[in-house]
């Protein structure tokens, strides 16, 4: 009679720490569950893994007996790539350290911490470094794929902060990558997703960011033609200290927001102004706020960082549906414009949102070859995010994203941010590199032959590509 992977492995792995949990576990419903309750897989075994050590045992366990393996760090990713069925999830949330060094201006993170941990460690000494807008998103899976958010404009991604990362690779031998150790996967991992090895911690530049001027301003979602138009000419000449991202959406329906507008479909931006200086954020907002009518609600107020960092933890949590498409965006003429007028007004739940990220600032300071994110001449990424907690709207979610997506991907620079994909083929992540997929190919061939990796926006290796 056979055994279960489950039980082989707490037979090999003698030396694990950890936690090894399997189908007839009593903890193992919660321990296969994901941020995206779209995704509802039952992997062979779910390994909580402590350090580095654990992460190799479990990486050879799964190779030596050609189990999938996924690794999942927040475990947020839409398209549920930090899980599988029948395979190995390799856990990494109790790797949980955060060490700020406020002197040299750096932090080390364990590989299963999530934004919010780092965020709440290092504002206490009145710095950051950037991520994205929701705080429980892991720190791995947003790193690896470059890291939009709040800070982006003034800082840069996630991954022009990332000064080393240690990996366990396929073969099971633990690395530092960084620009003296391991380059070739230092350039790598900035933008290669978890194609490489798994992260079991990483060390970020810090920058002064302590208080900002940060949230939301809405007006009438049928407005968003306008709207959008006059975000789109105003947001490349603002001061790189001013970030605001557009979006169509619902006003929560809860405080701080007026009960009058609640549910509300709307369509507006979100700031985020580094610094505590009302006034100078009064000024830098007012040419987009002169240029349109009055809005329904004017939000912004100064604040901790990691209050806007959280502002959207309690209407995504855990447990939603969740169905994404995105793209990379140069320009957006006025047939883009109203499209995305008439697709905004058809949100088909109150959580469900489109939102227009910036790329530029501190982003274009980098050419495109200089780590492996490639889309350093973009303007803008968007996302088409259908959400709701009913598994009954699953497929109607699902629907308004494509359609939305399709509509508006003509309009496209090609590829697309690789951590708002969903799982669309091998075409779609070779557009998101360009040029820079063939050296990623030879990097994979180099440290990851076989393709142990391969569950994420997979790279293929290949010697020659």
């Amino acid at each position: 009679m056979s055994i279960t992977p489950a039980q082989a492995a707490r037979q090999e792995l003698a030396g694990f720490k950890g936690q090894l949990i399997g189908p007839d576990d009593s903890g193992y419903d919660e321990a296969r569950t994901v941020y995206n309750a779209m995704i509802d897989r039952r992997p062979a075994l779910v390994a909580r893994c402590t350090g580095a050590e654990d992460v190799s045992h479990v990486v050879g366990f799964a190779r030596d007996h050609g189990l999938p393996l996924a690794v999942r760090g927040g475990g947020h990713h839409g398209a549920g790539l930090g899980t599988c069925d029948d395979g190995v999830v390799l856990d990494l949330s109790p790797l949980k350290d955060v060490e700020v060094d406020p002197k040299a201006r750096t932090v080390r993170v364990g590989g299963g911490c999530v934004w919010g941990e780092v965020d709440r460690a290092t504002n206490a000494h009145g710095l950051a470094t950037p991520s994205g807008i929701i705080s429980t998103t892991g720190v791995g899976g947003i790193t690896l794929g470059g890291g939009l958010g709040h800070l982006t404009r003034k800082c840069g991604l996630t991954i022009d902060s990332l000064l080393e990362a240690d990996l366990v690779l396929a073969n099971g031998e633990s690395v530092r990558a960084s620009a003296d150790e391991n380059a070739d996967l230092y350039w790598a991992i900035r933008g290669g997703g978890g194609n490489f090895g798994v992260a079991t911690s990483f060390v970020f530049r810090l920058h002064e960011v302590s208080n900002v001027v940060a949230g939301p301003t809405f007006w009438p979602v049928e407005l968003g033609a306008e709207v959008l138009a006059a975000y789109r000419d105003f947001i490349p000449h603002a001061p790189r200290e001013l970030n605001a991202f557009f979006l169509f959406g619902s006003v929560p329906p809860g405080p701080p927001f007026p009960e009058e507008i609640h549910l509300r479909k709307v369509c507006g931006v979100v700031w985020c102004r580094i610094g505590d200086d009302t006034e100078a954020a009064a000024r830098e907002m007012a040419p987009l706020l002169d240029a349109l009518p009055a809005p329904l609600l004017h939000g912004p107020a100064p604040m901790p960082h990691p209050a806007i960092q959280s502002a959207f933890d309690g209407v995504y949590p855990p447990g939603d549906q969740w169905y994404w498409r995105a793209d990379f965006v140069n320009e957006i003429p006025g047939d883009a414009v109203d499209l995305h007028a008439k697709f905004g007004a058809q949100l088909p739940t109150w959580k469900s949102t489109m939102h227009l990220y910036p790329i530029d600032g501190a982003v274009h300071d980098h050419a495109p070859t200089d780590t492996a994110w490639s889309y350093r001449d973009a303007r803008w990424a968007s996302v088409f995010a259908g959400v709701d907690p009913d598994p009954a709207h699953a497929e109607l979610i699902k629907r308004w994203s494509v359609d939305y997506s399709d509509a508006l991907h003509p309009f496209s620079a090609g590829g697309a941010y690789v951590n708002m994909m969903m799982d669309e083929g091998q075409e779609r992540v070779r557009a998101s590199y360009r040029d820079n997929y063939a050296r990623l190919a030879r990097i994979k061939a180099d440290r990851d032959p076989d393709n142990l990796f391969r569950l994420n926006q997979n790279i293929e290796p290949t010697a020659q590509a």
